[in-house]
């Protein structure tokens, strides 16, 4: 009896650990929310703090979903926060309202349509010349994203003459500043493009494609998988969510200027690393994403409560990247 009883406690020490070690991600989300709730005495629990955490997480979402895909196939892009710096450089000006004189385009009264379409069209494009250099031109992602990021933000100086681009349409902010009942409607774009990707990545051939070249790309190679054009739609779909994440991110803040999304690459790569998704390729998954975003939005919100210098948030996520990704190696290396 006596033996039962210690192979069964046994077992589930076992069982938990197993869980721990799957769900360290999840494990560390929640232990920082509790913390936080502590921290701030139930404050953050509060619906407002809910809401204004997906608020400021929402558009940093998109750009998670862009890069943790493109880390699954074991890639990296580095252009993200000027990509997306120049898609809401280029959204706003065709959303200003057209009696503004300082307008790039004054007197002009475009549809409400044309500057998302500019936007995501614009994010795309990159997207797609990031992947065409990296399979095609067989450049490092680390150069040719290193390129391509140093290529937007000259794009969005000349496009904007280094100005602001401001006064935006009241019609086109409410895209992103409205809301439906409580929700806000960045939160259910999020929840959207998350439904997207989960399809994509666990119940399409493509997804498969992406997890198989993240864990050899010449075995995916060997199996029948086009490597160079799988790479290309992976960067392209990246890009147009940073084009959604442009569109979005100008609306919110209701203009464009050239700090405008500065360090989100750093955000969106801490983030989905945060979250699981192995540097090493292959490894990853849509909710490890988003629960990553999380992670990270409570640690900077706990900062600002705690009253850290932005400047000192700037260290403690580099020392977050760097940590998470030492754990990435010690764990698969225990695996191999």
């Amino acid at each position: 009896m006596a033996a039962n009883n210690a192979a069964g406690t046994l077992e589930a020490r076992k069982g938990f650990r197993a869980f721990i070690s799957k769900n360290t991600n999840l494990v560390t989300f929640i232990t920082l929310a509790v913390g936080l709730g502590l921290l701030t005495s139930g404050r953050s629990f509060e619906w407002p703090s809910v809401r204004n955490l997906m608020i400021a997480e929402s558009v940093r979402a998109f750009a998670a979903l862009g890069v943790g895909m493109i880390i699954i196939t074991r890639g990296i892009d580095l252009s993200i926060g000027y990509v997306v710096c120049l898609v809401a450089s280029v959204a706003a000006s065709f959303a200003q309202t057209p009696d503004y004189t300082a307008a790039l385009y004054p007197g002009i009264d475009f549809p409400l349509w044309l500057p998302l379409m500019a936007g995501v069209v614009t994010g795309g494009i990159f997207g797609l010349f990031n992947g065409v250099l990296i399979a095609y031109g067989k450049l490092p992602a680390f150069i040719a994203t290193l390129g391509t990021m140093s290529i937007a933000r000259g794009a969005q100086l000349i496009y904007t003459r280094a100005a602001v681009v401001g006064s935006l349409k009241d019609s086109y902010k409410v895209i992103s500043q409205g809301s439906l009942g409580p929700i806000p409607n960045l939160a259910i774009y999020v929840a959207i493009a998350c439904v997207f990707i989960w399809i994509l990545l666990r119940h399409t051939k493509r997804g498969t494609n992406f997890y198989a070249i993240g864990g050899n790309s010449m075995a995916a190679r060997v199996s029948g998988i086009n490597v160079e054009r799988e790479t290309v739609v992976v960067y392209t779909y990246a890009g147009l969510l940073y084009g959604i994440a442009g569109c979005l991110l100008a609306g919110r803040l209701g203009l464009a200027n050239a700090l405008t999304a500065n360090g989100m690459e750093l955000d969106a790569i801490a983030a989905v690393t945060v979250g699981g998704i192995s540097q090493t390729g292959g490894v990853g998954t849509m909710s490890g994403m988003i629960i990553g975003v999380l992670t990270l939005g409570i640690i900077n919100y706990g900062m600002t409560y705690l009253g850290v210098d932005s400047y000192y948030q700037l260290l403690v996520k580099g020392f977050i990247i760097i940590v998470a990704v030492w754990f990435d190696m010690k764990k698969y290396a225990r695996r191999a």
